[in-house]
């Protein structure tokens, strides 16, 4: 059996989930049950509640099938971040039996976006938020492979799933404080792009909208589903920051 809490065969396991119809209801919960070992990943069970034929609710009632993202469900899309158990996680990347807290789990949207439906949440200002800063690269440095380029292996790895601004502190939908997630792109551009007026132009960018507002509580670091070394790579990026500013 997989490693973790002992999960109950008997159907007293509840799963609890936070829905919401659209964006402008109201939401609620719903309990379901589960009465295998535990071998499923949430996303597995998602799917396989909704095969279910009629869906029913805890207490026997029917119910529509619940609205949630999932794609690649191996850790490489992002695209099953939801709440689970209060923490910003991957529905694929865990099993039921390992998180299970007292015959019960509770999955919920990510609290810091638009709901779509459901589970289902808008994360559109991520990639909005990477136009406003200019990251992208508009001309490579001849001399880019200087730099860190592990780290620079690491940042193309993000997910872009949203969890590191979900825990983060400072991190509000309305700041200008934009988090991890461009901040890791941003890196990239820093380091490979020429020195430029558009490489200029996203360092003051980057100042402003990640520089300025981190308070480096590095709860990144701690949630990212893939463990990327996010505190190293943003002391590079800052890096950069402070070499313009010599």
């Amino acid at each position: 059996l997989i490693e973790g809490v002992h999960f109950t065969k008997a159907p007293d396991n509840k799963i609890i989930i936070k829905r919401q119809k659209d964006s402008r209801s109201a939401p609620y919960t719903q309990e379901f049950t589960y009465t295998g070992d535990g071998r499923l990943t949430v996303a597995d069970f998602l799917s396989e509640l909704n095969a279910r034929m009629p869906l029913l609710t805890a207490d026997g009632k029917e119910t529509e099938k619940i609205n949630y993202a999932s794609s690649c469900q191996e850790k490489k899309c992002g695209a099953c971040a939801m709440l689970i158990n209060g923490l910003p996680r991957l529905a694929c990347s865990l099993f039921l039996c390992n998180i299970v807290k007292k015959g019960k789990i509770e999955l919920a949207p990510l609290s810091k976006f638009p709901v779509i439906s459901d589970l289902r949440v808008d994360r559109e200002k991520i990639f909005a938020r990477l136009k406003e800063m200019q990251v992208w690269l508009s001309e490579k440095d001849r001399d880019w492979k200087k730099g860190d380029r592990s780290l620079q292996y690491d940042a193309g790895q993000c997910l872009m799933c949203g969890c590191c601004l979900e825990i983060c502190p400072n991190y509000t939908p309305e700041s200008t404080f934009s988090g991890a997630a461009s901040m890791i792109h941003a890196f990239k551009i820093l380091e490979q792009n020429k020195e430029d007026i558009h490489l200029q132009k996203l360092k003051e960018n980057y100042e402003k909208y990640f520089f300025a507002g981190c308070s480096q509580s590095l709860s990144c670091v701690k949630i990212c589903p893939l463990g990327l070394p996010l505190d190293r790579i943003q002391s590079r990026a800052n890096h950069h920051l402070r070499e313009t500013k010599k």
